[in-house]
């Protein structure tokens, strides 16, 4: 899981946020290692806590005024991954489901806004927000994760070949930009990345729909370098009085059972391959349903 974090997190920086930074575009702020000028923090007015991705509101107020943001790639400092699923999903929820409440909120202030222009205003609406916070996860989901494993069972449906393929294999390849030594290890992250989308979608929803929950903060389990004696002390016995609490997932354990039906239909009566990848994508929500991914155990 460290890994496949470390493969999104690079593209994240150093393709997402020094194109941005060197083309002069909007790219969002991070909290860890961002630095701020406290005349733009009090001319946009300040921090507010009305999301859960507070730092990227401050960004778009900021941007709206005209502030540039640059990246300095050369500087390097450390930080802490989530190192258990539970963790990183709590995580994904609080940044996807923010973002796209923020997008509810500030839409209307992006299309107003005079001290920026039309073209940097369509970037920030469609490109970073709309198409980035709330298409991707729940086109991800819904198209990998449904719609292939449903045409199975229905042949009069056909799936072009560029949707299946090519598409997947352009946006790992572009993933694999900054980490061609981990390229062995994209097959599991595009598994990994279609099980976090059906996390994704259903905070994308919560926070477009702005349902009770959308402001839920659970704060990011990390373990530190002080707990990890220990953890390694106690961990058989957390493992197993808490297994099923902190980290069985029913959700994911039901949407298995659904693709392994799928797969298994497309085996005896399909006449395509695609229960290749079903199967494959079946084993992800079981092998992370069971909590069996980013758990830390002892070396012994």
């Amino acid at each position: 899981m460290t890994r496949i974090q470390k493969i999104s997190l690079d593209y994240h920086f150093k393709v997402e946020q020094e194109s941005g930074s060197s083309s002069y575009a909007f790219f969002g702020f991070n909290g860890t290692a961002g630095v701020w000028r406290i005349s733009a923090i009090n001319e946009v007015g300040g921090w507010k806590d009305r999301t859960t991705v507070e730092d990227m509101d401050l960004a778009v107020r900021a941007s709206l005024k005209g502030w540039k943001f640059l990246y300095v790639g050369d500087i390097k400092v450390r930080s802490e991954l989530p190192s258990t699923f539970k963790a990183y999903r709590h995580q994904q929820h609080r940044w996807t489901c923010g973002a796209a409440n923020l997008f509810r909120k500030m839409a209307r202030d992006i299309v107003l806004a005079k001290e920026v222009s039309l073209l940097k205003k369509i970037h920030v609406i469609y490109s970073f927000f709309f198409v980035r916070r709330v298409v991707a996860p729940i086109v991800t989901f819904a198209f990998y994760c449904i719609v292939i494993p449903l045409s199975v069972v229905v042949p009069e449906v056909s799936i072009p070949i560029w949707g299946v393929v090519y598409i997947p294999t352009t946006i790992t390849l572009l993933n694999a930009i900054r980490n061609p030594s981990s390229l062995h290890i994209m097959p599991f992250w595009i598994l990994f990345e279609n099980v976090m989308s059906m996390h994704r979608m259903k905070a994308a929803l919560i926070g477009l729909l702005e349902t009770a929950s959308v402001n839920e903060w659970v704060v990011t389990q990390k373990l530190g370098d002080t707990l990890k004696e220990k953890m390694q002390t106690n961990a058989v016995e957390s493992t197993r009085t808490s297994f099923v609490t902190d980290r069985v997932s029913f959700l994911q354990l039901g949407f298995a059972v659904f693709l392994m039906c799928c797969a298994s239909y497309n085996v005896a009566l399909g006449v395509n391959y695609y229960y290749v990848y079903i199967y494959l994508q079946a084993f992800a929500f079981v092998v992370m349903g069971f909590g069996y991914v980013g758990t830390f155990t002892t070396n012994s």
